[in-house]
Order: structure tokens, then C-alpha cells, then sequence
């Protein structure tokens, strides 16, 4: 088999399983596992895959920059935030990761709820402005301008001296076996601590993100209280999910 024809049969080997295993790929075209890595190394540096061990996922679209994830699914985004919103509880406090999906919820938020945002995005802060009966704390640090949030020790050191009754945390990928994801090492380190104060953490995820991953994993499964997506409650990995004890939040 031609390399090309070894990509398209990757390609929708992906489409089809949402997963590679190197070694079946090997067997079922009777080449080394070697040669299907290789193959693998070139899909992922075109961005078509995330390697992992052992073979390759589906890559999340939700990696491009900030201006640019604005664009995708809006839809799935604003339903996704107004089922996240439902969770916002009168006088509660709420930490509010960064990202196209908070920033949404932000924009849901009812003008009149009295609550209290604990965020590290200027852009969330700015947003929650029109909101008058939202007091707002920004935690600072070095701006990581990918994603319009603040990174690094400084902002960890700041998350780690607030507590909410609730999290709402963004991720690029949402996959049964590579769990919770995103794209940036200290980013991933941030989400970590924000989800740490809160007595529950939501994931948002709006459909495009299930099944697919990134390079750095978030949490695992069993630290998260559900899911909120926009994905068909029957789409594959959603089911597989649920039957894993994931709470999964329906967006619709």
C-alpha cells in the first residue's frame, strides 16, 4: 500500500473509530508498527491527529487562537451556556474559566443574579461590566494570549486562596480514554487549581470538542461532578461516557 493510500485509510480509520492502535493497523496491513507511527508523526504535525501511546485520536478544533475558536460552533457554545447558567445558584460564588464557552456563559448570566465570579480572563471580567449585581475578582498573572486567561504560578499562588460553590471549566478535548484536555501545559495547570477551590466543577464542552483531545490532560474523569455538551445524547462517546458514571448535562 502507498503512503497515501496508508494516510486516507488512517484518516478514516479516525473518522470511523475515533481512535488509531498502531499495532492493529500494522497487522490489518501486514507493515511494521514503525511505519504506521511514521505515518502518524506526519498526520500530526499537519494537525490531523494527537498522538498518544499506542496509536492516535482525533485532534479537537478548539486549539486554533482565541479570535479564531470565536467562529466555531456559536450555536453549541450559547446552548451550552444557558444549561451551565441553570446551575448558577442567587448569592453563590462562581469561578468562571476563560475561553469562547465561559465567555458565553458570562453573556448568559441574568443581569439582575446576585453572585460573586471569581475568574482569571480580563475578557470574562470585562463582559460581566454589564452585569451590575456581579461582583467580580480577577486573579492576575502572566497573560497566556492563546486563550485571553492568566497562567502561571503568580495566578495558581491566587487561585489557590479563593473557594466557590461551583466551577465552570473549559477544556479542548473530551475523550473516554485520554480524559479532560487542552492544548497548553500551564494552562492545563491553572484549570487544575481553579477546579481544586470549587466544592463542584462542571466541564463545558460544546459538541466539536467530544471524542477528540489534546496534549496535556486537565482532570481525570472521577475529579469532575458532570459534563454539560450540546453533543446528541446519542453520539458514541457521550453514551460511553454516561455508562462510565459521568454525569452528562444535556444541552438542547
Amino acid at each position: 500500500m502507498l503512503a497515501a493510500e496508508r494516510r486516507d485509510h488512517l484518516l478514516g480509520l479516525l473518522a470511523r473509530e475515533g481512535k488509531i492502535v498502531a499495532k492493529n493497523v500494522a497487522a490489518d496491513l501486514g507493515i511494521s508498527e514503525d511505519s504506521v507511527r511514521r505515518d502518524l508523526r506526519d498526520l500530526a504535525a499537519e494537525g490531523l491527529c494527537q498522538r498518544v501511546y499506542g496509536g492516535a485520536l482525533p485532534v479537537s478544533p478548539a486549539v486554533a487562537d482565541y479570535a479564531a475558536r470565536q467562529t466555531v460552533a456559536p450555536d453549541g457554545k450559547r446552548k451550552v451556556a444557558a444549561a451551565a447558567v441553570a446551575l448558577v445558584r442567587p448569592d453563590s460564588a462562581l469561578i468562571l474559566d476563560g475561553g469562547t464557552t465561559a465567555l458565553a456563559v458570562a453573556h448568559a448570566l441574568p443581569p439582575d443574579l446576585v453572585c460573586t465570579v471569581i475568574t482569571h480572563s480580563p475578557t470574562i471580567a470585562a463582559a460581566l461590566l454589564a452585569h451590575p449585581r456581579a461582583e467580580v475578582f480577577l486573579l492576575g498573572g502572566r497573560v497566556f494570549k492563546h486563550s485571553a486567561v492568566a497562567c502561571g504560578a503568580a495566578a495558581v499562588e491566587a487561585a489557590q486562596n479563593v473557594s466557590a460553590d461551583l466551577c465552570l471549566l473549559g477544556v479542548t478535548g473530551v475523550h473516554p480514554e485520554a480524559g479532560l484536555t487542552t492544548g497548553d501545559a500551564e494552562e492545563a495547570a491553572m484549570k487544575r487549581a481553579l477546579a481544586a477551590r470549587a466544592a463542584d466543577t462542571y466541564v463545558l464542552a460544546s459538541s466539536e470538542k467530544i471524542g477528540t483531545a489534546s496534549r496535556f490532560r486537565v482532570l481525570p474523569w472521577e475529579e469532575i461532578s458532570g459534563l454539560i455538551t450540546d453533543a446528541d445524547p446519542g453520539h458514541a462517546v457521550v453514551q460511553q461516557l454516561a455508562a462510565a458514571g459521568v454525569e452528562v448535562l444535556s444541552a438542547d
